[in-house]
């Protein structure tokens, strides 16, 4: 990038963020202060002139309840950018709501370390790049978020042992193994949060006719989904519209329907481990089986999942401390060090990295 004397002055007053660019959900770490941001990857807007109305927390809101001049849509699927300019508002967006306590009446040029899926292509890192660009960014540094995510829950992988990560989020479900700052392999599937949510909305409507939205599926999985069956079984009432008669209804659904109607989702991130497993190194794995595989990302608080995938894969699951904002810490602790940040960036060139990607996705 050239040299631009007003992003160096600007910078002076920039604060360095973490920003964890999640399907689902964005997180801001602003270095020095911690989280600062987390709100809903939504965007309202204007059908006609594409003009943004609302964004966050704000956008989620209206989300199925807009007139038909208003749209609410969500600028990133799976993890990339389905919409440049939507994502570039958004972002542009989030930097100065990061800013606006400190340096309110300053145009923010920040540097940004933003965590990316790590089964993107070229085109698409670009992407995520230019987006951060030009919403202010001076300097930016795309991440793999497996990478974010296991510096964020502690992992030691700048050290000669082998540590490994599941970060399950809305889009993608991502698994690495590291060792001495490098990434020994990589696999990805498109099957996370937002799968979850679609398999219990079909669900509920083949067995019970009722349509149910977005958000009244992604309650139920956070209130009564498991992975693993519960000590004490859950049920939950849930709302929608009969499919037969149009009219408004409700049922009562347990939490066994529950884990049945998200097993086909839930096995294909088990076996992504399995193959990941498999494909580990036996020094690596003999590192493994003594300290763990941490488990990162929203998905990592579906109830039983870590017991499941510590029985179906023989090695210790654990969740790490704050799973939700594990890749947006490990951002921002990326940031305090830009060397080590090259230096990973390097070695992730280098690697070589495999997407798994299931047939219909």
């Amino acid at each position: 990038m050239a040299f631009n004397p007003l992003n160096t002055l600007f910078g002076l007053f920039s604060l360095d963020l973490g920003i964890d660019l999640g399907t689902a959900n964005t997180l801001v770490n602003v270095r020095g202060k911690g989280i600062v941001l987390n709100e809903p990857s939504w965007v309202a807007i204007d059908k006609r002139t594409k003009r943004p109305l609302a964004i966050g927390a704000e956008a989620r809101e209206m989300v199925g309840r807009t007139p038909g001049n208003i749209v609410a849509i969500r600028p990133l699927r799976d993890g990339v950018i389905s919409d440049f300019e939507i994502t570039e508002a958004m972002l542009d967006y989030f930097i100065k709501k990061a800013h606006s306590q400190m340096f309110p009446l300053l145009e923010p040029r920040p540097r940004v370390v933003v965590g990316i899926p790590s089964g993107v292509t070229e085109v698409e890192r670009r992407a995520v790049y230019d987006a951060c660009i030009s919403a202010g960014a001076r300097e930016a540094y795309p991440i793999e978020e497996p990478i974010a995510a296991a510096i964020g829950a502690g992992l030691p992988i700048m050290e000669a042992r082998g540590s490994m990560v599941i970060d399950i989020g809305g889009g993608t479900t991502e698994v690495a193994v590291f060792s001495l700052g490098g990434v020994v392999l990589s696999k990805s599937i498109r099957v996370a949060g937002d799968e979850l949510d679609e398999d219990i909305m079909q669900y509920v409507r083949q067995k019970y006719n009722l349509l149910i939205g977005e958000r009244m599926a992604e309650r139920v999985k956070i209130n009564i989904g498991s992975a693993y069956p519960l000590p004490e079984e859950k049920i939950m009432t849930v709302r929608g519209r009969s499919v037969i008669t149009g009219l408004p209804e409700s049922v009562d659904i347990s939490s066994i329907e529950i884990r049945e109607a998200m097993a086909s989702s839930v096995s294909l991130v088990v076996d992504l481990v399995k193959a990941a497993l498999d494909e580990t190194p036996p020094e690596v794995v003999a590192d493994l089986m003594e300290q763990g595989v941490a488990l990162a990302g929203g998905g990592a608080l579906l109830q039983g999942l870590a017991q499941r995938l510590s029985e179906e894969v023989k090695v210790r699951v654990w969740v790490a401390p704050d799973p939700l904002t594990a890749v947006a810490i490990g951002c921002g602790t990326l940031l305090q060090n830009l060397d080590t940040l090259r230096a990973i960036l390097q070695s992730v060139d280098r690697s070589r990295r495999r997407v798994i990607a299931p047939a219909g996705l």
